[in-house]
């Protein structure tokens, strides 16, 4: 009789990361496609190859043949494999590379498991080295290697030229089934590690061997015939939460309602400023009842850590992490009065911002003109003279994933200049709610954690480098405790 072994849940996967031995000596090998993204990235590639006309007929003939071949013939994916490299022939290491990462800032990203950054980081506590081993090339994985900060990539290589240039052909074979359990043991007796107490995690039935050549083998998102080999094996068995970034018609609804709630929030706000000939009043009406109605529509909770730093230094610039549209709804909800904001020029033409940034007599920079950035200052160092605050998204635009992007120095220079607190705000969950680039929002939780005050009275031009550092090390200190 076959004994069969429940799905577990996540906490159990981090009780037992952190139930293993800690070390570097323990290493977790992460498959890519389905395992680390909802998704699969040579379809996003090919996609976004045909989008740019980079396809022509033969080649869209070969690969869809070979596709073809592997769903009806069972056969391996060498053949589909060897023809997509092939297309690549002539194309530069460079040239590739760049496309890779501006393919991860506009689709990959958005596919991550949001999940997948805590279980690295319970890996990353225990002291275990992460790498991912994939099938795939560097120019699908590399971007999400670097941003997920694995500390090595076992991946299939083209061949490149001398000159940097692709030849069209393999490095070797691709990585695919076996093949990527003989490289994880390559990799493993270079490195002196003895898989055996290593985890292995993948979704793929493809990658039973690679799960056979760890000691705490995990079925990751598995699909069905993975699923059932991990149930009558016993080997763990998780289903991670998917990322939330398509548009579903619930969703639609309430983010279109939570935006007409706004303009008409703005509408109050500015009847109200003009009855008291004060725009200070209309814009602390609007702040007082636009975030906690557009956050109740779209189904958003905040939670507030440390709030009591919001109120203890005022005025302050307030930095925040940028990562949503819904980040500025957030920010709102959680300094609810007396607040203007810095953003760059493109907002001004954005619908969802227009009408508030209007109201709240925001200063627009153009950050291709650093002389008319300098200039938009100026407003803002008069409101925090009058005693109106400031938020400032450092990042100075919208990244893709909760890693933190450089810091510009435009918000520094204005607190030094005006003699004001910084008050860090790091927000966690932006992202899983509303995608960088969607007009969506779903329903979640974002937690904020209100940093304390930074003093800017000794600061100067000299050091100033010093102190943006300060004050990204506590965002990266927070960020990473609250994936804890």
């Amino acid at each position: 009789m076959t004994t069969t072994h429940p799905a577990r849940t996540f906490d159990d996967l981090i009780a037992d990361v952190a139930a293993a031995p800690e070390g570097p000596d323990v290493v977790a090998f992460f498959d890519f496609d389905g395992t680390v993204i909802d998704g699969y990235s040579a379809t996003a590639v090919f996609k976004e190859r045909l989008r740019r006309f980079d396809v022509d007929l033969f080649e869209l003939w070969e690969i869809s043949s070979a596709v073809v071949e592997m769903r009806v013939r069972g056969t391996t994916v060498d053949n589909l494999m060897d023809k997509a490299v092939r297309a690549l022939a002539g194309k530069t290491h460079d040239e590739l590379l760049d496309q890779a990462y501006r393919l991860f800032r506009s689709e990959i990203a958005s596919q991550i498991f949001p999940q997948v950054r805590t279980l690295i980081a319970a890996h990353r506590r225990a002291g275990h080295r992460v790498v991912m081993s994939t099938s795939a090339t560097p120019y699908q994985a590399q971007p999400v290697v670097d941003d997920l900060t694995f500390d090595d990539l076992i991946c299939t290589h083209p061949e490149i030229a001398e000159d940097g240039v692709l030849t069209g052909l393999l490095d070797g074979k691709s990585l695919w089934g076996p093949r990527k359990a003989e490289a994880i043991e390559d990799w493993a007796t270079e490195a002196g590690v003895d898989t055996d107490i290593c985890f292995g995690y993948s979704n793929g039935v493809e990658d039973v061997p690679m799960l056979e050549t760890v000691g705490r083998p995990v079925a990751l998102n598995p699909d069905p015939e993975l699923d059932r080999i991990a149930q009558n094996r016993g080997w763990s068995r998780v289903q991670l939460r998917k990322p939330t970034r398509g548009a579903d018609l619930t969703s639609t609804v309430r983010s279109v309602a939570a935006l007409g709630s706004v303009l008409a929030s703005a509408g109050l706000g500015a009847t109200m400023g003009i009855l008291s000939g004060s725009r200070r009043v209309g814009a602390n009406v609007t702040n007082a009842v636009a975030p906690e109605v557009a956050l109740a529509l779209t189904g958003v909770t905040v939670e507030v850590i440390d709030e009591e730093n919001a109120w203890s230094h005022r005025p302050a610039v307030f930095m925040f992490n940028h990562q949503s549209s819904m980040d500025m709804i957030v920010v709102a909800r959680v300094l609810r009065r007396d607040i203007t904001a810095v953003a760059k020029k493109e907002l001004s033409r954005d619908p969802r911002f227009a009408p508030l940034g209007a109201l709240f007599d925001v200063a627009y920079v153009d950050r291709s003109n650093n002389a008319a950035a300098r200039e938009a200052m100026k407003p803002a160092i008069d409101k925090l003279h009058s005693g109106v605050s400031v938020a400032v998204a450092p990042e100075g635009t919208r990244m893709p994933t909760a890693r933190l992007g450089r810091f510009k120095k435009g918000g520094f220079h204005l607190a030094l200049e005006a003699g004001v607190p910084v008050v860090p705000l790091i927000l966690q969950g932006a992202g899983d709610v509303m995608w960088k680039s969607s007009f969506t929002a779903h329903p979640g939780t974002v937690t904020v954690t209100v940093g304390a005050p930074i003093l800017t009275t000794d600061w100067s031009l000299d050091t100033l480098d010093d102190h943006i550092a300060e004050v990204r090390g506590v965002f990266e200190r927070t960020l990473d405790d609250v994936r804890r």
